[in-house]
């Protein structure tokens, strides 16, 4: 693919970067996170070199669910800001350079939204029908998302006496898409935030939102994705949509709209993602390979977003009981570092046990895989989880600026914050943005460097992909191109032992020589015969192939 046949889509070679507004800063002194202290801290998000914000839910709410139970979508929740301070923060970004996409939760609202609680009231209430309602549940009722949490995805209300639907929790009643008025009021939603100026959306467990067992069945669940995409590009050329499907990938690609597109601009690589963690415990890129092989073809110009951690448990629902095992017995060894039967309750750097080389070569897989980057706030100092905090809060603690008290998040009392921070090897007196600021050889600065390079790689973004056969197992190597020559190739040694990887001829790889992108340094390439390239115990390297007569960017 061509990069100029694809016109000005920012999100293809953008850094996301999600963060919560109640974890990040806390910028008036009363314990919680708000938009004033997340305005300050642009310039230090500016410096890591982060494109786009997402933010996690910021609106009204009773708070039940860390924000996903909204009970007003056109509000802020008063303790982070007011709707100007939200509004100022998005246009103060914007002229940083950096876009902001916000959550869209349209699976449900809070059981205290007002549309709920006129509902509930009546079965004659004009809001009756924007939920799910039955006089009996259905025969399919187990509640899959929160197994052991929640028994049934129905609820009973005593008052009408009916059941309501609720694919989550029992306080957040699932609305119901197939009602026009409830399609007219999301529209309204996200023509409200794009006029205060957001630059797209990430739209919460997609799946859910279209075919939640029990839910009221439409002619096509996919329509109103198609509809709401149109909308969203007849109010804003910019704007897209990043979706989370949790799917394989041929069913993914129906997400996008299948071979022709016209439905979600990106989405989450889970598969890709389950596989990175398989291929780390084995030491063997065969896992990669095969995700990346699965990856449906579309004409569209789509984008897959890449991630090794974001807000909730790492998911591993995608592979076997038996991957899934091997992963478990690696990472999370102790019972109370997993939940519902298929995630881990921990961050990156806890579970590679804080080793730099390991943590470095996640990284520079991350950014060097097909696709866009997405960090999750902390990942670039090495945060950890917290295991005093409830279920998936563990990942969710406050940021760690500085090492003095409460990590610099705020000055109020620690009972007054969110959630404790993390205490022993990753709390903030070792792991926190001041000291990594400092240290050239940190964490931070590597990320920053490895954003630069990318964010001047367009390979990596726009480029096709192609899997470098050789002998080295434990090795995964590829190279992405927009053209039919030269482009980067990246290697990546999964082992604790050096490895050697013997290259294609020069004329195979289309180029002359490789320049190292990380690194001061040529390496030739034989013309006849292959050419031995050297690795690090989980040693990498990204190498630009300068085709005969290129010039070297």
């Amino acid at each position: 693919m061509r990069i100029a046949d694809v016109g000005d889509l920012w999100w293809r070679n953008a850094v996301f970067y999600c963060l919560d507004v109640e974890t990040f800063r806390d910028g008036n002194g009363d314990g919680v996170g708000d938009f004033t202290g997340l305005t300050e801290s642009l310039g230090y998000l500016e410096q890591l070199g982060v494109t786009c914000i997402w933010l996690m839910p910021f609106y009204p709410t009773p708070d039940r669910d860390d924000g996903y139970d909204i009970s007003d979508f056109y509000g802020v929740d008063p303790r982070l800001g007011t709707l100007g301070d939200a509004a100022e923060f998005i246009r103060t970004a914007r002229s940083r350079g950096i876009r902001v996409i916000v959550d869209l939760v349209v699976n449900h609202t809070s059981d205290k939204h007002p549309w709920f609680v006129q509902a509930r009231r009546s079965r004659n209430s004009k809001f009756r029908d924007y939920y799910i309602w039955r006089d009996r549940p259905t025969r399919n009722q187990k509640n899959m998302v929160f197994p052991g949490e929640e028994q049934s995805i129905w609820e009973w209300e005593p008052k009408t006496e009916q059941y309501y639907m609720h694919s989550f929790y029992r306080h957040q009643p699932d609305l119901n898409l197939t009602n026009s008025a409830v399609r007219e009021e999301i529209a309204k939603i996200v023509a409200y935030w794009l006029t205060l100026g957001v630059a797209g959306f990430r739209i919460d467990a997609v799946p859910f939102l279209l075919a939640a067992p029990g839910s009221p069945d439409a002619a096509d669940p996919h329509e109103f994705i198609r509809d709401l995409k149109r909308f969203v590009r007849r109010r804003s050329s910019e704007a897209m949509l990043l979706g989370e499907v949790a799917l394989p990938h041929p069913e993914q690609l129906e997400y996008f709209g299948g071979q022709d597109g016209g439905e979600l601009d990106a989405q989450f690589d889970f598969t890709l993602m389950d596989a990175v963690y398989l291929a780390s415990v084995r030491g063997d890129a065969t896992p990669i390979a095969d995700a990346l092989r699965s990856r449906p073809k579309t004409s569209e110009p789509v984008a897959w977003g890449n991630f090794l951690r974001n807000h909730d448990e790492l998911t591993l629902q995608l592979l076997t009981d038996e991957e899934r095992e091997e992963v478990f017995d690696a990472l999370a060894p102790e019972p109370y570092q997993r939940i519902y039967g298929r995630g881990i309750l921990r961050r990156l750097a806890p579970m590679l046990n804080g080793d730099p080389r390991r943590l470095r070569l996640a990284y520079s897989l991350l950014f060097s895989l097909p696709g866009v980057p997405v960090l999750y706030y902390g990942e670039e100092i090495g945060m950890g989880e917290n295991p005093e905090l409830p279920g998936r809060s563990a990942v969710r603690s406050p940021m760690q600026w500085t090492p003095e008290r409460n990590g610099g998040f705020s000055p109020a009392r620690p009972s007054q914050l969110p959630g404790s921070l993390t205490t022993g090897g990753f709390g903030p007196e070792y792991v926190n943005v001041r000291n990594q600021q400092m240290d050239e050889g940190s964490l931070f600065h590597f990320i920053r460097a490895l954003i630069a390079r990318y964010r001047t790689t367009p390979e990596i973004g726009w480029g096709d992909v192609e899997l470098v056969e050789h002998d080295t197992p434990g090795v995964f190597a590829h190279i992405l191109r927009t053209d039919h020559e030269g482009g980067m190739l990246a290697l990546h040694n999964l082992t604790a032992e050096p490895a050697t990887v013997s290259l294609p001829s020069a004329a195979d790889i289309g180029g002359e020589v490789l320049t190292d992108l990380l690194h001061p340094r040529e390496i030739p390439l034989q013309a006849e015969r292959a050419t031995d390239v050297h690795l690090d115990p989980y040693g990498f390297l990204w190498l630009q192939i300068t085709p005969p007569g290129g010039a070297i960017v």
